[in-house]
């Protein structure tokens, strides 16, 4: 640390340096987050010093947070859906498995999840020390719905599938999932960390949310469709009474108990995440999708246009095609099994798309 402050001139000159060191989301291909609606970056700054780790002392705030969880619940078809903000779905899948091992009472427990689940996966399953089974994908890389049953035993606390996977945008068989859970009596999270603020937004999504019965919990990122700053996730839960296995006394606080991982956790993506929704409604979050899928299509057409197939018709905004040379400075990612991916966020409109075909047109015409 230094001896004496910098200058603000000096200190802000040197940040915005780095600053533009990152790269520009006008070349950034590969990311299922974006750049914050305008609103979410007004409301987020009314609320930088409030923590929901402490309601007692910022009711306003807290009392946002109830009302994100009451739109996101009634989006996802249960208006009395339980639940809280996380930092992401990292948190909010870690606190699924945590809630489902709990309520199982098993010594041994395990945990079915399709072989495309999150990496955030692994990482729940490390901390709490839970056996991962992994079952095999389909053709269309969806969770092979047959393979679960042969998986499952006493020990089994909670099965999962995915609502827009990370990697090829398409949605497990949560149908099935849900009946399998049912007749096992088995606690079922669906990670739509992604999918959830795409899926309720387009005409023949397949189901995936509560509307399904044995559907115990619902992961679901504002920061990403969501468009609201970073961080921004919300952790959706059926019965209310599943919170409690998590409760931990906090004496010295606002509140008598809390059931969240984090201790401190920031309202301001509480606020911006509320706002978007609260701004664009409905009707304005059909647009943005609409003009995402409609960005996805174009870019599947004009990729097979020059001889690149697509690996999988996607149900959201990812589109995976077979493996090629991208030119700088375009940032994509890759899958694990080696296929060029592009997510089609709101920051990547039409004019970004036709520069990248170009681009690829150049050396693949």
């Amino acid at each position: 640390m230094r001896e004496k402050g910098r200058s603000i001139d000096d200190l802000f000159s040197f940040l915005s340096a780095k600053r533009q060191e990152d790269v520009s989301h006008e070349y950034i291909l590969s990311s299922m987050c974006t750049i914050p609606h305008p609103v979410a970056s007004r409301a987020h700054s009314l609320f930088l010093e409030t923590n929901l780790g402490d309601p007692g002392l910022f009711p306003g705030t807290a009392s946002l947070e109830s009302l994100l969880i009451e739109r996101l619940g009634t989006l996802l078809s249960l208006p009395a859906a339980y639940g809280y903000a996380t930092s992401g779905g990292t948190e909010s899948n870690i606190q699924a498995l945590r809630i489902a091992k709990r309520l199982s009472g098993s010594r041994t427990p395990n945990v079915v999840v399709p072989r495309s689940v999150h990496f955030s996966f692994q990482k729940a399953c490390d901390i709490l020390d839970l056996e991962m089974r992994t079952v095999p994908l389909d053709r269309e890389f969806r969770m092979d719905t047959d393979r679960v049953p042969e998986l499952i035993d006493r020990n089994t606390c909670a099965l999962v599938g995915v609502a827009g996977t990370t990697e090829y945008g398409v949605v497990d068989p949560i149908r099935e999932l849900s009946s399998i859970a049912a007749d096992f009596g088995i606690f079922l999270h669906v990670d739509a960390a992604f999918g959830g603020m795409v899926l309720p937004f387009l005409d023949d999504a397949p189901p995936f949310d509560f509307s399904l019965p044995g559907v115990s919990s619902i992961a679901v990122d504002p920061h990403k469709m969501g468009m609201s700053t970073i961080p921004a996730g919300v952790l959706l839960i059926r019965e209310k009474d599943a919170f409690s296995s998590l409760a931990v006394d906090t004496p010295y606080l606002s509140v008598r108990q809390e059931f969240t991982l984090s201790g401190t956790r920031p309202g301001g993506p509480v606020a911006g995440a509320l706002a978007v929704l609260e701004y664009l409604g409905k009707e304005g979050m059909r647009d943005i999708v609409a003009g995402c899928m409609k960005n996805t299509w174009r870019l599947i057409d004009g990729m097979e246009a020059f001889g690149i197939p697509r690996i999988v018709t996607p149900d959201v905004n990812v589109a995976t095609f077979a493996k090629t040379n991208v030119p700088a400075p375009w940032r994509v990612s890759w899958t694990r099994e080696g296929h060029l991916r592009i997510v089609c966020m709101p920051h990547v409109h039409a004019g970004i798309i036709e520069s990248f075909l170009k681009d690829i047109g150049d050396i693949h015409a």
